[in-house]
């Protein structure tokens, strides 16, 4: 053992192993098979420490002092101890053991297994785990959301038509996970900081020799681990993000209905119309609608090899002005989000101009001794083609300008990043620059989409500065949450898809990346019948990313009017999504300061309820709004096991239900289940907006839930431009008081004046009529009939139906106190 100030060294018979504890409840644990221990990361967004990278990462970057440690040599064991953690390094047999300050043990080595080097030169660490463990994470993956017992493969993949069960790998490369106790509940999360291929063995694996364990196998680089105490989940990825960095705050229309198909764009011509004229119909069929993501039929010419995609290329036939284009869907309240791909197909009409700019991946060095010096060539749609180095400043300079002349110019503040796997390019040896210090295609495969979309940023903010910039990514890598929103790509039409689609959201929300989503009806496959569309949108709108986007089998497309008969139900699903915006954007907001999840696992709300361990078709949206949506065909009712120690009452009906027992309710085609959480708190717009870019919220109600003290933090902006950066922004902290006398407390803070022009208060108390109501201590008037309350500017009536307290006044756009008396009152007076 050797202290290197706030580092601790071990040196072993093998490999050297340094400890280091980065903040509170996160230890580094490097084994440093390449030797040099450096520091050059593309992904970390905290550090203790001087990284190469640094000055590339600027102001995404932030240096932290490690925390002290004590060391004390017990003679068999040297104990290390520093950010409420206890590290216990055997001596013979070598190993690691982590305790937190309870002395709940959250991480041991395997003896004799714990990091080793295989024949293949990949590196490994084995940790020891417990038969009552559960696994989560794994960025986006397929099957259940408890991974226990799976392999998991990262090594990211263009997955079309993927089974939503087995398929694996999926896209995205993110070697985070949590592991927790079902014993003790306590949760522990392992980052493996390292950017090549790896997989995950979760207990499969099993012999006679070795206690149950976990396995960690990557092609290349050190076993760097951050080991991430909880106890809770949410305390875990709210420091994996601190660690990787947490989302911006999107513009407000990307959590709007993203109107998608490759119909439109592969038409013979005309295709500008035919887009314009579906957001008409749109808007004629009642329907909202914010974004239109447009596929990469744009970008078609006629080369030699035939029609084939030419990035940074327009259609004319398709496309004649797409400036025009532009400004048009920008009049209809549109943002159009371009296809952009990172790889040019060797019959590119611009292939000497790309190729004179020595921007692609390299040959390998074995390549080269039979082909020559040049650009790797692989896989790609349509051919041959070669893939643009994101790792070299002078590619991402180029590419800034081709993206800015191409695109952005065109009119539009957003891109879609598509099929940036570059799982094209077999040969791993193939160079990459590095920022100048050379490495291989195999070891920065996964980041190349994380730095696409940090240019496709920069570049945004180059051409208009005041704007948010708003990109939609299919990979990544950890850290990619910083730049984009996604979905678990090119999906099946299925009912399989659909149920087992949200598990993999799910796991992506634990893993750091709240904006996430899958596409609604199924991407690839036959059109979706009349009752899976219905599903589907029912269950998208709750969805982070909210799309519908189809490439279908059959020759039909995907729309929410595809069956007239039908057409109400979806209409009036998309509808609830845009009121539930004020509940959305503020969820988007928290996702922004904590790494939260948007949509997020019962497990996770709720982690003392060991029954909801391996539930994942249910989830949360916020802390207030569980969701039990309607995933099998011809159901009749939906079975629902409720949390226990909590209260949940229909979120139509208004029905109360105890927490810990099953529930089965009666469904239609029409029906959405939905349970209000007792102590939850849910602002949804009270007028219907039809466009998040146009339309403002001017009525808003508030749904409170009193059966127990609960807060929540109403976020508006003008949610659009980076104002809000500056301060230009208005928190409402929402404060209820549980009791005889219920106590709602609205403090207003920041420089934003709100659009909000009424509030309307919603106080859940069936059976229970109030005595009175206050408005900052001034008595409210009492209006028995309906009609008398709507026409009222002020006022209170209890809805007996409903079984809530309606309270409506001007909002005065300060703070504000409403008080309710449910005391006893004996009006007959004996």
């Amino acid at each position: 053992m050797e202290r290197a100030g706030d580092r601790v060294d071990v040196h072993t018979d093998g490999v050297e192993i340094r400890l280091i504890v980065v903040a509170g409840g996160i230890l580094r644990i490097r084994a440093g098979f390449d030797g040099d221990f450096a520091e050059e990361s593309y992904t970390l967004t905290t550090t203790a420490w001087p990284d190469r990278l640094d000055e590339f990462m600027g102001p995404e970057r932030t240096r932290v002092t490690p925390l002290p440690l004590d060391v004390d040599d017990l003679g068999d064991v040297v104990r290390v101890t520093g950010g409420n953690l206890r590290v216990d390094i055997e001596k013979d047999p070598f190993r690691i053991r982590v305790h937190d300050d309870e002395g709940t043990l959250l991480h041991s080595d395997v003896v004799g297994l714990g990091y080793l080097q295989d024949p293949n030169g990949r590196r490994i660490h084995t940790s020891e785990i417990s038969r009552d463990d559960a696994f989560y994470g794994f960025g986006e993956t397929t099957g259940p959301l408890n991974k226990a017992q799976k392999l998991i493969t990262m090594s990211p993949k263009d997955a079309l038509g993927y089974d939503p069960r087995e398929t694996d790998p999926l896209y995205k490369h993110i070697p985070f996970y949590l592991k927790m106790n079902r014993q003790n509940r306590t949760a522990v999360g392992y980052f493996y900081h390292n950017t090549h291929d790896c997989d995950f063995d979760l207990g499969r694996e099993r012999s006679n020799y070795w206690p149950p364990h976990s396995r960690y196998r990557a092609d290349g680089g050190d076993v760097d681990l951050f080991l991430i105490a909880g106890p809770g989940i949410r305390d875990v990825v709210q420091r994996y993000t601190a660690l990787t960095g947490r989302p911006p705050l999107l513009p407000k229309h990307a959590l709007g209905y993203l109107a998608s198909s490759m119909y439109y764009s592969e038409l013979d011509a005309d295709s500008e119309r035919a887009i314009t004229e579906f957001i008409d119909i749109a808007r004629a069929e009642d329907i909202p609608v914010d974004g239109f993501q447009l596929s990469s039929g744009y970008t078609a010419q006629d080369t030699e090899a035939g029609s084939k995609r030419c990035v940074f290329t327009w259609n004319e036939r398709r496309f004649p002005d797409p400036e025009s284009f532009f400004t048009g869907m920008a009049e209809r309240g549109i943002t159009v989000s371009p296809n952009v791909k990172p790889g040019v197909l060797d019959v590119h009409p611009r292939i000497d101009e790309f190729s004179s700019a020595d921007v692609f991946v390299t040959r390998s060095a074995d390549a080269a001794a039979t082909a020559g010096d040049g650009p790797a060539v692989g896989a790609w749609w349509g051919g041959p083609g070669r893939f643009v180095d994101f790792t070299k400043p002078a590619a991402r300079e180029a590419w800034q300008r081709w993206l800015t002349e191409a695109v952005l110019d065109k009119g539009t503040t957003s891109v879609w990043n598509d099929n940036c796997e570059y799982d094209g390019i077999i040969d791993a040896d193939s160079g990459v620059d590095f920022e100048g210090a050379g490495a291989t295609i195999g070891r920065l495969r996964s980041v190349m989409p994380n730095l696409m979309c940090r240019v496709t940023r920069d570049s945004i903010a180059a051409t208009n500065p005041t704007v948010r910039p708003y990109i939609v990514c299919r990979s990544g890598h950890a850290g990619i949450q910083r730049y984009a929103q996604s979905w678990a790509g090119d999906n099946s039409t299925s009912w399989e898809s659909l149920r087992h689609n949200i598990a993999t959201i799910l796991g992506m929300g634990l893993s750091g990346f709240p904006h996430h989503g899958c596409d609604i009806g199924g991407f690839h496959g036959p059109a979706p019948d009349p009752e899976l569309l219905v599903r589907w949108v029912q269950h998208g709108v709750f969805q982070p990313r909210f799309s519908i986007h189809s490439v279908n089998s059959d020759n039909t497309v995907t729309e929410p009017w595809m069956y007239p008969a039908h057409t109400h139900h979806v209409r009036d699903a998309i509808k609830l999504r845009y009121r539930l915006f004020p509940y959305l954007y503020s969820l988007a907001a928290r996702a922004a300061a904590t790494g939260w999840p948007i949509m997020e696992p019962l497990v996770s709300a709720f982690q003392n309820d060991a029954a909801l361990d391996e539930t994942s078709e249910e989830f949360m949206l916020g802390d207030a709004l569980l969701v039990a949506n309607v995933l099998s065909p011809g159901a009749s009712t939906r079975v629902v096991r409720l949390p226990e120690g909590e209260v949940f009452y229909d979120a139509w009906t208004r029905e109360r239900h105890e927490g810990g027992q099953v529930v089965e309710l009666p469904v239609d085609l029409g029906s959405i289940p939905l349970f209000l959480r007792g102590g939850g708190i849910v602002p949804v717009a009270e007028n219907q907006l039809h466009s998040l870019t146009r339309d403002a919220v001017t009525d808003l109600r508030l749904i409170c839930v009193p059966e127990r003290d609960a807060h929540f933090t109403l976020y508006e902006d003008d949610g659009l431009t980076r104002a809000h950066e500056h301060g230009a922004f208005r928190e409402t902290d929402v404060r209820m008081i549980a009791g005889e006398q219920v106590r709602l407390e609205l403090t207003r803070r920041g420089e934003h004046r709100s659009t909000v022009e009424r509030l309307l208060f919603d106080v859940v108390r069936p059976g229970q009529s109030p005595h009175w109501v206050t408005l900052d201590g001034a008595r409210l008037p009492q209006h028995l009939h309906r009609g008398r309350f709507d026409a009222a500017e002020v006022g209170w009536h209890y809805d007996i139906e409903l079984g809530s307290v309606l309270i409506k006044t001007p909002d005065p756009g300060g703070d504000l106190a409403v008080t309710i008396s449910f005391e006893p009152v004996d009006m007959i007076g004996m």
